[in-house]
């Protein structure tokens, strides 16, 4: 499916990342270095848990976490690159094999993309350490490990048709009983398995942002210096959508709130801490009813070299340069998006409800026509979305349960993955060596 974005790693590699990739996943040792795993037929170099350690250490630091003991940051480190090369090793087992005519089209992706001649590409890489032969290999196994994990993780899922049934009577009901609401947000985030200490610094500020609000302070203003989600520019606005396309626990909150009032607790869920408010209430829609978007974007696809902060400043400067007439938002996405959609100029076409991931939903669906969004991420990176038209369609229940199915199978798709991985994890040959104990 399109609104996955996956495909895009077959057009074109994120930049920046590409001409670092191989540097970071080195594939023999180096003068000195010692192993620290062996997966597979595969190795991991002392120096590549140090990098990575200090990765995860400095993405703490700007979290404002608490800093982990090395020990146990480094163990996340290594853990981190298992999985890595369990990945990569079972995808060159199993993967569907990269040609070298579709090898060079990448490469010379990535070589345009940062504005280079495959001559200028060749000597970055050699300023940067880098062997061009182990950065093309890494890019082959980039695209390899894409494609193997969108065909296994979508192989497990299975929808059957009572999960159907299930879903529609409960989108039926929701309909009927609250239609669509638009809510706003402030939220504080806190990380998986963050100590207590962290857990009660976040629960603070979440309070402390409710008794503004509660003491007369605008929302939206709060909103916009506390929040740390993709809506927090929007005043912290999700925008309207069905009641069935918002999390339970968010409907549960909200269940007797009018049309401007804020919740008085705050809600706990496994993002972290949110103060709500109702921004708006619409009476119920037809379920054989459906709001169809055409919409375009541009994506960028965060990695070590381009944080997703970087890229959303870029993002933000494209949309800056659309506004005030400067660029247009088609050609900045066939130079810039790294998904299939580029050579169309981010044209995503006409897409109904469940569509698309959610979090480009959300944001899509918050716009007005021809509005653009603020930068959006999802899990397939930081988008910058338009809405070109919007139309509403009559749905046949053919069409009707496959928008289920696909709805149903995106709910599953994190969990499978999950399994996924830890199945390949069992199955595979680790050694650890002693010199992390």
């Amino acid at each position: 499916m399109m609104h996955r974005f996956v495909p895009s790693i077959f057009a074109v590699t994120l930049a920046l990342a590409a001409l670092h990739a191989a540097a970071q996943t080195p594939p023999t040792l180096q003068p000195g270095d010692y192993i620290a795993a062996v997966v597979n037929q595969d190795v991991v170099a002392a120096s590549e848990v140090i990098q990575r350690t200090e990765k995860l250490r400095q993405e703490a630091r700007q979290r404002g976490e608490v800093m982990p003991e090395t020990a146990g940051l480094r163990k996340q480190a290594l853990e981190a690159l298992i999985e890595d090369r369990v990945l990569v090793t079972y995808a060159r087992e199993n993967g569907s094999k990269v040609d070298e005519v579709e090898l060079d089209r990448v490469v010379a992706n990535v070589a345009a993309q940062n504005k280079l001649t495959m001559a200028q590409l060749r000597e970055r890489l050699k300023q940067d350490g880098t062997d061009y032969k182990s950065f093309r290999e890494n890019l082959r196994d980039q695209m390899m490990t894409e494609r193997v994990r969108e065909r296994e993780v979508q192989g497990r899922i299975k929808i059957s048709d009572a999960e159907i049934d299930a879903y529609l009577d409960k989108k039926r009901a929701a309909l009927e009983q609250g239609g669509q609401i638009n809510l706003a947000q402030v939220l504080v985030p806190v990380p998986d398995g963050a100590p207590e200490a962290v857990v009660t610094e976040r629960r603070a500020r979440a309070e402390a942002a409710l008794a503004r609000i509660k003491g007369g302070e605008d929302f939206a203003k709060v909103a916009r210096e506390i929040s740390e989600d993709s809506n927090k520019a929007r005043g912290g606005e999700i925008g309207m959508r069905p009641v069935d396309r918002l999390p339970d626990i968010f409907v549960t909150a909200v269940r007797e709130l009018k049309t401007g009032q804020v919740a008085p607790e705050l809600l706990r869920s496994g993002a972290g801490f949110h103060v709500l408010k109702v921004v708006e209430r619409q009476g119920a829609a037809s379920l054989t009813q459906s709001q169809q978007t055409h919409a375009r974007h541009v994506l960028l696809r965060p990695s070590a070299q381009l944080t997703a902060e970087v890229a959303s400043r870029r993002m933000a400067e494209y949309k800056r340069q659309i506004e005030a007439g400067q660029a247009r938002f088609e050609d900045i996405a066939k130079a810039n998006s790294e998904d299939g959609s580029a050579e169309a100029g981010g044209d995503l076409g006409w897409m109904g409800a469940g569509g698309f991931v959610p979090e480009f939903e959300e944001a899509m669906n918050a716009l007005p026509l021809n509005g653009i969004s603020p930068p959006v991420m999802s899990r397939f990176g930081v988008h910058l979305i338009q809405v070109l038209e919007r139309r509403t369609v009559d749905v046949e229940m053919k069409q009707l349960r496959e928008q289920a199915r696909g709805a149903l199978r995106e709910q599953k798709y994190d969990e499978a993955y999950q399994e996924w991985v830890k199945d390949l994890r069992a199955k595979a040959f680790v050694e650890v060596r002693e010199w992390l104990d």
